[in-house]
């Protein structure tokens, strides 16, 4: 349940590399803090995203919890892992929560940034120059969902918690 003085979630439109990062991490402390049960995150590669930082760990820690579900969209997870160091620690052990895919084939530019859940949703429409929106309207939030819900169904699994040998 929200708590009544918790901070409302960032709306409308959003410009520039550190209000992106500010809203994501808003994103993550709203899901933490209400116990969103379903996280989506999409990104042609999460390169400019600031999953390795603490306080980002700190936020997906707490709303880690049995029953929860976790997307992770990617074209590939190589700067994820040169990158996000922290991330990739925190996604082994919270591997059972954790369900990452990979969508090969598409066009950078075109492949969706986003963080998507059933109560907020923001969006990257110009990753280079990091401008878009975010916000609970549904309209948007479907709209998201069946963006990245298409690109879902082209992903394959990918990026391992770990690595078994045969």
């Amino acid at each position: 349940m929200a708590d009544a003085a918790a901070p409302a979630l960032p709306q409308g439109r959003f410009e520039g590399r550190a209000q992106f990062h500010q809203w994501l991490c808003a994103g993550l402390q709203a899901a933490a803090r209400d116990g969103w049960a379903e996280l989506t995150l999409a990104d042609a590669d999460f390169a400019d995203w600031p999953l390795g930082e603490r306080a980002v760990i700190a936020e997906l820690q707490a709303w880690a919890r049995p029953g929860r579900r976790f997307v992770m969209l990617a074209a590939g997870y190589e700067e994820v892992r040169r990158r996000h160091a922290r991330f990739v620690q925190w996604r082994t052990q919270w591997d059972h929560l954790v369900n990452c895919r990979a969508c090969k084939g598409v066009d950078r530019q075109d492949f969706p940034s986003a963080l998507w859940s059933p109560h907020w949703s923001l969006r990257r429409l110009d990753a280079v120059h990091c401008v878009g929106w975010a916000g609970p309207e549904a309209a948007r939030r479907v709209q998201t969902q069946e963006l990245l819900a298409e690109s879902l169904r082209r992903s394959t699994p990918a990026f391992s918690a770990s690595v078994l040998g045969l």
